[in-house]
């Protein structure tokens, strides 16, 4: 049954609702719609829409509903339904009666698809990152393997100057670590929850939307209702970013083909990522590297489409906007395809060394070399370029290499041409000179291979990294979003602590602490422990703070989370939380603690819940109770970090 019935004396034409149904591309939304269900109902009960007892059956109904579309979610397909929200409220319906009816209230679909849509989208964002990282691990892997093997480096696709074959693996790691950038920000800017914006003009109900947003796991709420219901940018720019990594696929695509070539022979690829012909037996064609490139030309498509879709609509919601997801769907699939595969090749790939060598000598690769050997002999660079050019045209009318002339005859183009020449055209040389930063001599390849490895880079540490199953996938997820969270609080201007905030953070632990929440501690005390400490500053003025205690070799604990009262709900406590995680993880401690009076708070932060009195004697002694709280209420809850994945 239609949701939207009552007003119209007909039922519509099969053929328009075939035209209009969008089930059959939004089912893939049923677990995020369930979610956004269930944390509405909360909110209804809150305003005293839904009684407690009428809340906790509907929460009950909906946990069902979503073990049952986990197991099968196929099942939603056999359905008539208009859309996934229409088939949510209908088995809600179906197992709780007219109490199902009441759960729209204050809501409509507008505010409910932008919701759903974005939490899938910080969902699959999240699976995304995590193959752009496994494919830059590939590239890292391949680039250790032939870091000394010589390649020749192209312009105009002509033979340029010799680099590594780890030096080309490297600039798409590069490539894909702007990706991996472009895909944080994007999912940054997406974190924002549109439920309870209504239509168009926002709820009539006094709903408390940074907290229905934080339930959601948002940063926090949207701003304006019309904005919020009618707001694609996430989609656009989840597509952006799918179509230029897309493109730095496709790149390494084609340098791969033609490496791959009879014409050139420097690779050869795995027998599990080719084809053969049905009439040459002799071939072996490059198809994943072809589909990788071919299937460019969609996910771009898909960012054009949906730009006109866009282009001239106006405020707020309108049916163009169910195209929204179709194209983007099978964009992000197909991108994630495409990274799975690209891993497949690097992996399996062999390098021809002797032909990459033999290919490098040739070419006159070595001509820069020796146009700075004549600058060093105070040749000004002009002048060494033109007489390089004619020692090049001799090499080629001879049909030999510039190394193959002899010293007689090289000084026939200059007299300052003496016997030292001939080891700078080593092809060796040629490549060891290139040792500065980004160069491609083999050990500042070494270097930045080193580099990256070790975690100074937006590359994630390669211990997350591999074949993931489902264990390990959660973890580098876990991963992902702490150097997301480190770059929300970076835009929040999270910062270590200074001497110079000593005053402002006692103000806000002065005034937390007489509230009952956090242990007091003095100026002194906030001085000697100052490198401890975070801050939350916003224009100048420290807003929040929090601290990382270490106890132990691989031990800390997150004390004094404090934000100002003027501040709450934005936010800022999870950053300075997430920094501190961020910051244990990169000095590589095993694990955080915290003692807290709010543990449904650090639950949703990744904390898990442990025994107090396994903890050592001095972390209980060092936590001073407050005499208006009881001990017993104090819960003990730990954040492991650099777990080793089997």
């Amino acid at each position: 049954m239609a949701l939207w019935g009552g007003r119209f004396k007909q039922a519509a034409s099969a053929q328009f609702k075939a035209f209009n149904d969008s089930l059959p591309v939004d089912y893939r939304m049923a677990v995020q719609d369930i979610q956004g269900s269930m944390a509405w109902a909360e909110s209804l009960h809150q305003v005293n829409v839904l009684s407690a007892d009428e809340l906790s059956r509907l929460q009950a109904a909906l946990a069902d509903l979503q073990q049952s579309v986990a197991a099968d979610p196929e099942q939603i397909l056999t359905s008539d339904a208009e859309d996934i929200h229409s088939w949510v409220e209908t088995a809600l319906i179906e197992r709780t009666g007219d109490l199902g009816k009441k759960l729209h209230t204050g809501r409509s679909r507008n505010d409910q698809v932008a919701t759903d849509l974005k939490l899938w989208c910080k969902e699959t964002g999240g699976e995304l990152l995590v193959a752009l990282v496994n494919l830059q691990q590939a590239l890292m892997d391949l680039a250790s393997r032939e870091s000394a093997t010589v390649l020749p480096g192209y312009t105009h696709l002509q033979r340029a100057q010799p680099v590594t074959f780890g030096h080309w693996c490297l600039a798409y790691v590069e490539m894909f670590d702007r990706d991996i950038g472009r895909l944080k920000d994007t999912l940054y800017r997406a974190d924002t929850s549109p439920l309870g914006s209504g239509a168009l003009a926002g709820t009539a109900y006094p709903i408390d939307r940074e907290n229905l947003a934080e339930r959601l796991g948002f940063r926090r709420a949207t701003i304006n209702s019309l904005d919020a219901v009618s707001d694609r940018d996430h989609v656009l720019e989840l597509l952006s970013s799918a179509s230029i990594s897309m493109m730095h696929l496709s790149r390494f695509a084609e340098d791969l083909i033609f490496y791959n070539s009879g014409e050139a022979g420097f690779i050869e690829l795995s027998d599990l990522v080719t084809s053969g012909s049905s009439l040459m037996p002799q071939k072996k064609n490059p198809d994943a590297l072809e589909l990788i490139r071919g299937k460019t030309g969609r996910v771009i498509g898909s960012l054009a489409g949906m730009l006109v879709t866009m282009k001239a609509l106006p405020l707020a919601y309108n049916k163009d906007m169910q195209e929204d997801k179709e194209g983007l769907f099978d964009a992000l699939d197909t991108w994630m395809q495409c990274m799975e595969m690209a891993v497949m090749v690097a992996e399996g790939l062999k390098v021809n060394r002797v032909r990459t060598l033999a290919a490098a000598q040739q070419g006159y690769a070595n001509s820069t070399e020796l146009a700075d050997y004549l600058v060093s002999k105070d040749i000004p660079f002009r002048e060494a370029h033109h007489i390089v050019g004619e020692v090049v045209l001799a090499a080629i009318e001879a049909g030999h290499a510039l190394e193959d002339f002899t010293l007689a005859e090289l000084q026939k183009y200059s007299e300052r041409i003496g016997q030292d020449v001939f080891q700078h055209l080593s092809i060796e040389s040629c490549l060891d000179k290139r040792e500065v930063l980004g160069g491609t001599s083999r050990a500042q390849v070494q270097k930045t291979i080193e580099h990256i490895q070790s975690g100074h880079h937006t590359t994630l540490n390669a211990q997350v990294l591999g074949a993931p199953g489902k264990g390990q996938i959660q973890h580098a997820l876990k991963q992902v979003q702490q150097r997301l969270n480190a770059q929300r609080a970076e835009v929040m201007c999270v910062r270590r602590a200074r001497m110079t905030d000593v005053d402002q953070l006692l103000g806000l632990v002065t005034y937390w602490s007489d509230a009952g929440e956090i242990l007091p501690r003095s100026r002194d005390n906030i001085i000697h422990d100052i490198q401890n400490f975070v801050v939350a500053e916003v224009d100048n003025k420290v807003i929040g703070c929090a601290s990382l205690y270490i106890y132990q070799t691989g031990l800390a604990e997150i004390r004094g989370v404090a934000v100002d009262a003027n501040e709450q709900h934005k936010g800022l406590g999870t950053a300075l939380v997430q920094y501190l995680l961020e910051l244990a993880l990169e000095i590589k401690l095993d694990k955080v603690i915290v003692l807290t009076y709010t543990p449904e708070y650090f639950a949703k932060l990744g904390f898990a819940a442990i025994d107090k009195s396994t903890l050592s004697e001095n972390i209980i002694n060092d936590s001073e109770f407050f005499s208006h709280k009881s001990a017993d209420d104090e819960v003990a809850m730990e954040y492991l970090l650099n777990i080793t994945l089997g």
